[in-house]
């Protein structure tokens, strides 16, 4: 019978699985010093297991769940009910009942108690569940508190619960019930404590929502209650609420809900003392449990008691510094257009790459920006180059700076303020010569082709030294300065270009159509290319039926039993060994390349053969060069009508020479480096396949959550530490699902920019325009690639795109993106194929639901829903 009921004095940290996340952390809160927990004990998850049992209607149930998906809500609705129906009407078993019996006659049976559900799946750590099983409050009675607790079992089965543990990945059948009985308090004032801000999610503010009687008014958003906000000890904000309505204990048991009167409904829930008081406690409170917390308290006199504490799941965790210094990090993610958490081997590939101060933090790569944020000229440089490419991000360096967030070092000269544009100055960084990008581009390939002939003479841990050496060369292209010159330059002209045709003509973003079909662009090339893949497939419609059933990544073999079907296997495969290499969130190298994963291809390819007629890849490419070349000739004719306009033809006749010769190169050098991730990962594999044979690891995709140097180990002596393996994994799930932010600080204050709403509808969805023109059409919102099912004319809403997206640009007429800059990969394509397109859009995917008419204004920056 002791592992039936456990006083919380009595429950130890290690049986998390015996009381559940409440229980247990109400345990550790009742043993701290200082902090009042009202009494109580937990019924354990051993005696919900003796209730289920072996009984097979509940088993069956569960197991018809199993089968179910989150969107089949009907059907979960239907067998959750049954789950629930069933559980509460069997017996508690008669030892349970006597051991209930007891600690209720200990801690007094003329008291009210609160019956609490406590899942195993609850309150921990990395998913806090919080809200999804039942809670009844002030119930009086052994009769009433047994009944309550069979009513806390079958919660564990609410179709809110049943759904969260299909989406948090928890296995129906091994998740448990205890249910906590304590002694209920009936409280002045209640209400919630975060040791973190939980909109800016700054740590050092502690966040309190207070009203009058019972906290189930406040939770179940019945009234609306103060907000007080506390830093380094001092009340730094307050919002006194309305609170209309209070929900009060009942003496017969239960709880009514009852209106304040008027005098009340303005009044200060808590004192400034009381406000103090309560954030020590939660300070207090996070100290001991190591991270922020959620707490419920209730004040009872001059007592606060707490009655839940749990972690806050949802902060972004802070990047690690080396000093206790103020630090201002910068997302990677955001400028490569890949947010997705990555596996450790994908970071350090990453790390290897750059020599940037990089920190890895919830899975994300950030850049520590403090030093650049300690000098004028660094500070300049943040606004006015990387800021210019992202408002968001300008605007936020604004705020930051304006704080004093880090201070300047000492004797800093202050940098004037650039009233003068660059482009007033503009000289091109490099010669206008075609032949300079084709030269860089030759010369890459030729070392990567090298690089890859070394690598297959290479096994064991020369594989590893090898790419360490390999990476030194990867540097030095990416770093080379002609390289950076040729992009830089176009760069330069394109916005010199903008600023003085629409100061000389009043037309805005020239530049982008200037920039359509340009040579030398190997991602929009892409694109095309697959096109004619698709030309080759068009004339085979039994391989084209075969393909829209395709689910194996072997697919390739089997075409030969088709008429055709060699001619179009050498297609694909002449498309893989130019472009296998890439993959959506390539810059993270454990990501499955389309060489890995042809199946990716398939749908585009289909997409392509509907919407297309044959020759379009041609086609789409002339009319996007005639159009620049149009644009080109108009605007050179009009700038020569002007009294004044002979040079400044000629100039914007050379700088659209520079834009055209150069702007092609900018995707080259991004594709050079996953070239080389590619071989290098290729090698890898091979090693890390070698140890599944061996046993070390269980699967060689295992190795990708090894750091770079810890493979080198397990190659070297076939040991691997499971255990820190599985950490890992579980990790990774939970930053899967957390939003990285564009800027945190070393106070986890996450800083967010905002857009100017100058001239725009009231209602208008704002973001950076990056590709002119305004077009209408049908949102498509897709979030991965592999479940675009585009119609011609649809305007593609997504978080973010990179290269890898670049084939299904073909079929779109516009493009709204989460994330993005100027001059990020989103906005190259679309500017090359003509595509109206605003990224940076703040929510895009959840504003904007599939299937909507919008409008998009990509001269503007703004998106109508119609």
């Amino acid at each position: 019978m002791d592992d039936l009921v456990l006083g919380f004095q009595e429950i130890e940290e290690s049986q998390l699985l015996l009381v559940g996340g409440k229980g247990l952390n109400l345990s550790k809160l009742a043993k701290m010093d200082g902090i009042q927990v009202p009494e109580g004990f937990c019924v354990t998850t051993v005696g919900y297991q003796n209730v289920i049992g072996n009984n097979e209607l509940y088993h069956d149930l569960v197991g018809r769940l199993d089968l179910l998906r989150v969107g089949d809500q009907e059907q979960i609705g239907e067998i959750s009910g049954e789950i629930r129906e069933l559980i509460a009407g069997l017996e508690i078993p008669e030892d349970i009942a006597q051991a209930v019996m007891d600690y209720i006659s200990e801690l007094g049976a003329e008291h009210a108690y609160a019956v609490r559900s406590s899942a195993t799946a609850e309150d921990l750590p990395f998913a806090s569940f919080a809200g999804q099983q039942d809670t009844y409050l002030n119930v009086i009675g052994v009769d009433a508190i047994l009944e309550h607790i069979s009513k806390c079992w079958a919660s564990l089965f609410t179709d809110r619960a049943v759904i969260y543990r299909m989406r948090n990945g928890f296995d129906q059948r091994h998740v448990y019930l205890s249910v906590v009985v304590q002694r209920m308090v009936i409280p002045e004032a209640s209400g919630i404590l975060f040791t973190a801000d939980p909109i800016t999610a700054d740590r050092k503010v502690v966040s309190i929502d207070a009203s009058f009687g019972l906290g189930e008014a406040l939770v179940s958003g019945l009234v609306s209650a103060d907000s007080y906000k506390v830093r380094d000890g001092e009340v730094a904000g307050k919002v006194i609420a309305t609170k209309k309505l209070a929900i009060d204990g009942l003496a017969a048991g239960g709880t009514m809900t009852r209106e304040l009167d008027v005098t009340q409904q303005r009044m200060q829930t808590l004192t400034e003392a009381q406000i103090l008081e309560l954030a020590r406690i939660g300070r207090l409170i996070e100290g001991y449990f190591g991270r922020p917390q959620d707490i419920e308290w209730c004040l009872v006199g001059d007592v606060f008691y707490i009655v839940q504490s749990r972690a806050i799941t949802t902060l972004y965790p802070i990047p690690e510094a080396e000093d206790l210094g103020n630090h201002v990090y910068v997302s990677v993610g955001h400028q490569q257009m890949m947010t997705d958490a990555m596996k450790p081997l994908g970071s350090d590939f990453y790390l290897m790459t750059t020599a940037a101060p990089m920190r890895v933090a919830g899975g994300r790569l950030f850049v520590d920006i403090a030093g650049m944020l300690a000098t004028s000229a660094g500070r300049n440089n943040l606004v006015n180059n990387l800021g210019q490419s992202d408002p968001l991000m300008k605007d936020a360096f604004e705020t930051i700076i304006a704080r004093d967030f880090i201070k300047a070092v000492p004797g800093d000269e202050p940098v004037p303020s650039a009233d003068v544009k660059a482009s007033d100055f503009f000289e091109a960084r490099i010669e206008n010569d075609q032949e300079i990008p084709v030269a860089l581009i030759r010369d890459s390939q030729a070392s990567i082709a090298e690089s890859a002939r070394e690598m297959d003479r290479k096994s064991g841990t020369d594989v590893f030294d090898f790419i360490m050496a390999d990476f030194q060369v990867l540097k030095q292209y990416l770093m080379d300065p002609r390289s950076s010159a040729v992009f830089m330059t176009a760069m330069d002209a394109s916005a010199w270009l903008n600023e003085k045709i629409e100061a000389w003509l009043g037309e805005k973003n020239v530049a982008d159509t200037i920039s359509q079909s340009v040579p030398n662009n190997i991602t929009s090339e892409m694109g095309l290319a697959l096109l004619d893949v698709a030309d080759r497939i068009r004339p085979y419609p039994e391989i084209i039926a075969y393909l829209r059933d395709v689910t194996e990544e072997d697919f390739l073999s089997e075409l030969g039993r088709f008429d055709g079907g060699q001619e179009v296997a050498n297609a694909i495969q002449d498309y893989l060994r130019k472009y296998g290499m890439r993959c959506a969130g390539e810059i993270d190298v454990t990501k499955a390349r389309w060489a890995e994963k042809p199946t990716t291809l398939i749908p585009m390819i289909l997409s392509n053969i509907k919407n297309f007629e044959a020759g379009a890849s041609a086609d789409k490419f002339e009319r996007g060069r005639r159009e620049a070349l149009w644009k080109e000739r108009d605007v050179l004719e009009q700038l020569r009508s002007l009294p004044d306009g002979e040079w400044k033809a000629d100039e914007a006749e050379r700088v659209i020479g520079l834009i055209r010769n150069y702007i092609g190169y900018r995707e080259y050098p991004k594709y050079a480096m996953i070239n080389r991730y590619f071989i290098y990962k290729q090698a890898l594999m091979r090693e890390a396949e070698k140890l599944v044979e061996l046993g070390v690891l269980h699967e060689k995709e295992d190795a990708h959550y090894l750091h770079f140097e810890e493979f080198r180990e397990v190659v070297a002596t076939g040991e691997v530490d499971y255990r820190v393996m599985e950490e890992r994994k579980d990790a990774h799930k939970l930053y899967e699902k957390l939003t990285p932010p564009r800027i945190i600080t070393s106070d986890g204050e996450i800083i967010s920019g905002s857009y100017a709403r100058e001239n725009m509808p009231d209602d208008a969805i704002v973001g950076l325009p990056v590709s002119a023109g305004t077009v209408e059409g049908r949102a498509r919102v897709i979030l991965k690639m592999e479940d675009a099912d585009l119609e011609a004319g649809d305007i593609l809403v997504t978080a973010f795109t990179d290269p890898s997206w670049t084939p299904l640009f073909v079929s779109i007429k516009g493009l709204v993106t989460e994330v993005g800059g100027v001059m990020t990969h989103g906005a190259v394509i679309a500017r090359e194929y003509g595509l109206p397109a605003v990224v940076g859009v703040e929510g895009a995917t959840k504003l904007i639901q599939d299937g909507q008419r919008i409008r998009v204004h990509g001269m503007e920056g703004y998106i109508e829903i119609l």
